[in-house]
């Protein structure tokens, strides 16, 4: 299983960013597919967005479109999600995740971050 570490999160204002970083302390990511989820209290992970191994394929929940851009790095092994004009309903435990498909259902990933809190609130 691949060590994941996501950073990044914190507390933000409605309509503010944030940059989530995924990385890894042992591994090389570059071969895998990389999907950022999000947990809020009570609710089931939702998938957010995936990124293919060579960056040409992206996907998007409905609900972030034109808001939040996956990127990565492979020479740093750095995934990145940006998340711009943040709303309440953003905020949660934030998690990458690695397999070889893009894909946004969490039941398909097996390895995973220890997550990041992201508060959007005023």
């Amino acid at each position: 299983q691949l060590q994941l570490v996501e950073s990044g999160g914190g507390l933000v204002q409605p309509g503010g960013s944030l940059r989530l970083s995924c990385t890894t302390s042992r591994d090389n990511l570059s071969p895998y597919a990389i999907a950022w989820f999000r947990q809020a209290p009570g609710k089931e992970r939702e998938g957010v967005s995936c990124i293919n191994n060579n960056g040409n394929t992206l996907n998007y929940a409905d609900s972030v479109k034109g808001r939040f851009t996956i990127s990565r790095n492979n020479a740093n092994e750095t995934v990145y999600l940006q998340m711009n004009s943040l709303k309440p309903e953003d905020a949660g435990v934030y998690y990458c995740a690695a397999r070889l498909r893009c894909r946004l259902e969490a039941s398909y990933f097996y390895s995973w971050g220890q997550g990041t809190q992201v508060t959007v609130s005023s």
